[in-house]
């Protein structure tokens, strides 16, 4: 089984849902790093870009700059975006048992982003669970293939990769 797992077939929003009870699940047996997507909550927003949430400190980083109430545009702070990936090596290169991150998106697609952490989970040799976009795919496919398998938005299914690649206690 290949040591990354790619999760499609489901909205961002599920995604990151499913994302949040696996690490609660596998955070017990298990060193985890890494970074998952939560709303902002703010009302009257036209952007949905929030926070991303480290596995293994719990600090939040802004993956937006508020525009304020009423606004129409969306503006991604990928400052807030570097700085989780800056720590999500820091936790690979200090040593883990699986990396989980958000997504590959527009800003990975591009080079930037997150993309510094994928590259240390995977030049570790660290399983790595995320999800990609169909409109990202391609960038994802030149960036990653052939090291990842396409897994359902299935917790049982994810569950079973976990077990296929985990290293014994």
């Amino acid at each position: 089984m290949k040591k990354i797992a790619v999760v499609q077939g489901a909205p961002g929003a599920r995604v990151q849902d499913l994302f949040r009870g696996l690490a609660q699940r596998w955070q017990a047996s298990g060193r985890l790093a890494g970074v998952i997507a939560e709303d902002h909550d703010l009302p009257d927003r036209a952007c949905s870009a929030g926070y991303l949430r480290s596995l293994s400190s719990g600090e939040r980083f802004a993956m937006f700059q508020d525009l304020g109430p009423g606004s129409t545009g969306c503006h991604l702070a990928s400052d807030g975006v570097l700085a989780a990936a800056a720590a999500v090596r820091r936790d690979v290169a200090g040593g883990c048992d699986l990396v989980m991150l958000s997504k590959f998106g527009k800003l990975e697609a591009g080079g930037s982003g997150l993309r510094d952490a994928f590259g240390a989970a995977i030049e570790a040799g660290t399983p790595l669970l995320t999800s990609v976009s169909a409109a990202c795919f391609a960038a994802w496919e030149a960036f990653a293939a052939p090291l990842f398998t396409v897994v359902p938005a299935d917790a049982d299914r994810i569950d079973a990769w976990w077990r296929s690649v985990r290293q014994p206690m």
